[in-house]
């Protein structure tokens, strides 16, 4: 299985590595080393690898060059305006105590006055450095900020390859594609899998090098793209004109080389069959939580979320589980609390010391509610239930991109089997199916008023909401079990004739290394 990430926090990746490995497959996932060394560890039965990824094929030309016509004084990309701005830094330190020895000195220390006309004269001077040191690196920030952003240039260029390449674009226009290949291809290739499991865009294009390169010396792999996002309709992660262009062109490129499409919802299923011309339609894979939770890894109880917030039971108190990002909508959670004089809300997200999170505590803080805001990391991926569960209602205030009205996401999931009450903005899919079941409230997507009117609701009559999850069945087919079994399908139709589950182990169970397993490495 290839990730572009670390492992850690993908609950989708997680799952499916260890879902696999317990039916059965020998499973080795390959992801992406946050640091420069490499990373080994076993997940249940699945063998996880951190490749270390160097990325220089990341920086942009324009990165490495000084911009003399616009910023004729700034300094150049090498590191130099760090290393100033520290040295600056220094200088005052040692200053300042050069200046507090001096001015408890004794009257009688040789050249005392001179020493002191000497500070004098050096603090003067460290402030017209500092200065000189601050006007160029601003200068240098504001080359690299500006040439970021979206331009005529960049459109130009993009269209220029483009035209002159088709498909082939993104070689120019990211290629820092190619980082990822030099990183995981080689490992791929000593590894001779079966099947390669290529979760999302970026993986792809390393899957599908592998086969063509697996088939020119007479070995077949198969490749199950789970395409996690529609990439059309996703806000690019780089502010420039290039970004979305070369990842659809690459997505493009080598979506033909997958031998089966899973995807997270049916409406998604639908757009990637059109887009990319598919003759079958996608199998759908939910982002459902294991069943049994918990029971699973006994030794690892969840931690308590009133207990990490501070909050004693009878605080109402409001739950946010997943990334931080602006079009995550988190902001309306922090506007509407001065409405809202006794609840608490707690934020769980992947960066809880990161600059839109810190943005949101500092909003908080201006409007008076700072205590009641409550920045959390992660936990493990089999704690998350049991853990939302402390909360009394789950929100899910994002904003309208094509992505987001099509999928039941992760968090809807989780905050379903943690039997809470649903606050969630009127993206389509998700809205509908709140609508359907009687699960929680829907407001209108970054409205305040309507979401207080939403909240207010959910805590008013909490029975109410939580009774929709008695309802025959509906739990049942939101559980990764139910996913597992789907995605095992997949996997025994590329490769049929494949021994069957030796055992019924659940999924999330460690194995002892001794346990017979088919002799299938599928790469995944």
């Amino acid at each position: 299985m290839l990730v572009d990430n670390g492992v850690n926090g993908d609950s989708r990746v997680q799952k499916a590595a260890r879902s696999a490995a317990a039916a059965g497959w020998e499973v080795i996932l390959l992801g992406r080393s946050p640091g420069s060394l490499p990373q080994e560890w076993q997940l249940g039965r699945a063998e996880v690898r951190l490749l270390a990824m160097p990325a220089p094929l990341a920086l942009r030309r324009h990165q490495f060059r000084r911009a003399w016509l616009r910023w004729p004084l700034a300094y150049p990309p090498n590191g130099v305006a760090a290393h100033r701005q520290q040295s600056v830094k220094a200088w005052r330190a040692d200053l300042a105590v050069r200046a507090a020895e001096l001015a408890v000195a004794r009257p009688d220390t040789p050249r005392l006055g001179l020493r002191r006309r000497q500070v004098k004269a050096e603090e003067l001077a460290v402030r017209v450095v500092g200065k000189w040191v601050s006007l160029r690196h601003w200068m240098l920030t504001q080359a690299h900020r500006r040439r970021r952003f979206r331009n005529p240039w960049d459109r130009a260029y993009t269209l220029f390859w483009q035209q002159a390449k088709g498909d082939g674009a993104w070689r120019r226009l990211e290629p820092g594609l190619w980082d990822y290949e030099l990183a995981y291809g080689p490992v791929v290739d000593e590894l001779q899998p079966d099947l390669i499991h290529a979760n999302d865009f970026r993986m792809l294009g390393v899957a599908a090098r592998a086969k063509i390169r697996a088939r020119a010396q007479g070995r077949d792999i198969k490749v199950v793209w789970d395409a996690h996002e529609f990439l059309p309709g996703l806000k690019p992660w780089q502010d420039n004109a290039r970004w979305l262009p070369a990842h659809m062109a690459h997505e493009r490129e080598y979506a033909p080389y997958a031998d089966a499409v899973v995807t997270v919802s049916d409406g998604l299923a639908e757009l990637l069959q059109r887009q990319h011309r598919l003759t079958e339609r996608p199998d759908v894979v939910l982002n459902a939580p294991a069943a049994d939770h918990m029971e699973l890894v006994p030794d690892a109880p969840a931690p308590d979320l009133r207990a990490r917030c501070g909050v004693g039971p009878d605080v109402p108190l409001l739950v946010y589980s997943g990334a931080a990002a602006r079009q995550r909508g988190l902001d309306i959670m922090v506007e509407a609390l001065p409405q809202m004089p006794d609840v608490h809300v707690a934020l769980v997200v992947n960066k809880p010391a990161g600059p839109y999170v810190s943005g949101l505590l500092a909003r908080a803080a201006r409007l008076g509610v700072g205590d009641r805001v409550h920045a959390l990391p992660y936990v493990e991926h089999w704690q998350v239930v049991p853990f939302l569960a402390g909360a009394d209602v789950g929100v899910i205030p994002i904003h309208h991109w094509p992505n987001h009205e099509i999928a039941l996401i992760t968090k809807f999931f989780e905050y379903s089997h943690a039997r809470l009450p649903l606050v969630v903005s009127d993206v389509k899919t998700m809205a509908e199916t709140v609508r359907a079941t009687g699960q929680g409230e829907v407001f209108v997507a970054e409205d305040v008023a309507d979401y207080v009117r939403a909240v207010r609701a959910a805590l008013a009559d909490p029975a109410r909401y939580r009774a929709a999850y008695d309802r025959p069945g509906l739990l049942e087919s939101w559980t990764w079990e139910a996913q597992a079994e789907a995605l095992d399908a997949v996997y025994r139709r590329l490769l049929p004739g494949r021994p069957a589950p030796a055992s019924s182990a659940p999924a999330e169970e460690a194995t002892p290394s001794d346990e017979p397993r088919p002799a299938v490495r599928t790469g995944t």
